[in-house]
């Protein structure tokens, strides 16, 4: 049995680099020119000149959270599609609403690449239990699996009783769906009475997949394994047997930042999770998704050479309300670009007697008057007074948080 999906997961990361920055001067010209926000976005960059990470991270972040604004303005995708109707296959709508367009061409999402890791091959039957209704989730998990050569069940979410039976009659070799989900269906089976021999693999996503989730599917048989996914984007990241973090998709350029800022982080700091995908119809350049992650060392014992990270570790957008007015991690990020003294910073809020209280806690050296300026800068960013306590550089959790809401409401 072929271990790997194609000769492009084992390809010199040099190469894949290579191919990857040749490819997105054509994408940024592309979407410059076919979709009105990048046109005004991106008006004053050189599309040419974009072929490295320096000069991609040079561009704005285009936040997930702005997707709704955006949509409202310039209806129905914010001006960020370059096809219209005829050439789109369908558009879901997730909560927001936000409005997601899928164009036509097998395995449009990259979802194949993610199955075959997690053992699906062509000729299983898989019961599909995420929803097809409004929501991609389910089509992104069938393009792939149709596009492997499997047949699905749309099983979608609910019945559990009429899905357990489907189960037992028709013996689905995998499950796709969430995680939580499966183990109530396996529960129900095992309320009626049905036994699932046949079922030996799963592919889960759309919420965490804790440990003891996975070792309770180990111990009834089926070998669970997580994607990252996201209704933008498509498939962005995958587990494989090797279980060391999530392999990162080839067909996507992934970035780690500092959350509220589009400034790439080291190898192995927390940050937010920024993805530029070579979607023709809907080309979404350094998309923050808002998801926490961090880059892993090293390439995957299971052969494969691209980047990895270590999984969905939180949400970066940790906008914060402090005194009846929100406190933004972007504007944490500006104290911070005013005192390049600073290494890093963290937002810390509390409630003691009752009353928000703000402490910024800086990696810098100690220094009374920096103090004062740096409390200066949060009032002028914030609107709200805070305290400054400077700490040892290294010395704050590398979590990724830049707003800690330490309140206690009890």
């Amino acid at each position: 049995m072929a271990e790997h999906f194609d000769a492009l997961e084992t390809r010199d990361p040099a190469e894949r680099e290579r191919d990857l920055m040749a490819r997105l001067p054509g994408h940024v010209a592309h979407a410059r020119a076919n979709a009105p926000y990048y046109a005004e976005a991106l008006a004053a960059v050189d599309p040419a000149a974009v072929n490295s990470r320096a000069a991609l991270a040079a561009l704005p972040v285009l936040r997930k959270h702005a997707l709704i604004e955006l949509q409202k303005a310039r209806r129905p995708f914010g001006g960020l599609v370059t096809a219209g109707w005829g050439r789109l296959g369908r558009v879901f709508s997730s909560p927001g609403p936000i409005y997601e367009p899928e164009g036509r061409g097998d395995d449009y999402w990259r979802t194949a690449r993610s199955l075959f890791a997690a053992g699906f091959r062509p000729g299983d039957l898989i019961h599909n239990s995420f929803s097809y209704h409004m929501t991609p989730g389910a089509w992104i998990l069938e393009a792939g699996a149709r596009a492997l050569g499997c047949t699905v069940f749309p099983g979608g979410v609910g019945q559990t009783e009429q899905q357990a039976q489907a189960m037992g009659d028709l013996q689905p070799n995998g499950y796709v769906g969430t995680p939580s989900f499966l183990r109530i269906l396996l529960e129900k089976a095992d309320e009626m009475g049905i036994a699932l021999p046949s079922l030996k693999k799963a592919l889960v996503s759309g919420e965490a997949f804790l440990p003891q989730v996975r070792d309770g599917l180990r111990a009834r048989g089926i070998e669970g394994y997580q994607a990252y996914a996201t209704a933008d984007l498509g498939v962005i990241a995958y587990e494989t047997p090797a279980r060391e973090g999530l392999v990162v998709d080839e067909g996507v350029i992934l970035e780690i930042v500092r959350p509220g800022t589009g400034d790439p982080v080291p190898e192995g700091e927390v940050g937010e999770v920024v993805v530029t995908s070579f979607n023709a119809d809907y080309p979404l350049i350094r998309f923050g998704t808002g998801d926490l992650s961090a880059a892993l060392p090293g390439a995957s014992p299971c052969g494969r050479t691209n980047m990895r990270i270590r999984g969905w570790m939180g949400r970066a957008d940790q906008t914060t309300k402090v005194k009846g007015m929100f406190v933004h991690p972007e504007q944490v990020a500006e104290v911070v670009k005013r005192h390049p003294a600073i290494s890093r910073a963290r937002l810390v809020v509390t409630n003691p007697d009752a009353s928000d209280q703000m402490t910024l806690m800086c990696e810098a050296p100690a220094d009374e008057a920096a103090a004062r300026a740096v409390a200066e800068t949060l009032r002028d960013v914030t609107k709200l007074r805070g305290e400054v306590r400077f700490v040892a550089p290294g010395s704050l959790a590398n979590d990724g948080k830049v707003i800690e809401d330490a309140r206690k409401y009890d």
